[in-house]
């Protein structure tokens, strides 16, 4: 069965990660960023040779994102992010295949063991099963 399992983050945070602290969001330090980032190569690596990883990436910053909607009109309605109604945005997913969502669950809590710095946010991972629409697997 194949799984999305999402991060999730806020502008604040990605501005944390870049030098720019704040209340919401302490900063972090480039050594807690390199930290960061072999904790989630270390996970990655290992996924890729248990062939459970099927794709896996960050994103950009909620400020460079875009958000469409109908207008009123029907027509596109387009705002450049951050969008000051939305706190918690995706920041990063992962695509597995795995046996049993109690797999997929153990790299969730692997991945949340990520050492951050003292105060930072933490966020609940989101895990959602993908259908199999064409193979007969479970809705």
């Amino acid at each position: 069965m194949k799984y999305l399992v999402m991060i999730q983050g806020t502008q604040a945070d990605y501005e944390a990660q870049s030098g720019k602290g704040s209340a919401d969001a302490p900063v972090w330090t480039e050594k807690d960023v390199q930290t960061m980032y072999a904790h989630m190569g270390a996970i990655n690596n290992d996924l890729a040779e248990t062939g459970e990883i099927v794709d896996a990436n960050g994103l950009s910053e909620p400020a460079k994102a875009r958000f469409v909607e109908r207008g009123p009109d029907g027509k596109p309605v387009i705002t450049d992010g951050p969008y000051s109604e939305t706190k918690e945005v995706l920041a990063g997913y992962w695509v597995l295949d795995c046996a049993s969502l109690e797999r997929v669950t153990e790299i969730a809590a692997r991945v949340l063991e990520c050492p951050v710095p003292e105060g930072t946010k933490q966020y609940p991972l989101v895990i959602r099963a993908i259908p199999d629409f064409d193979g007969g697997g479970d809705v």
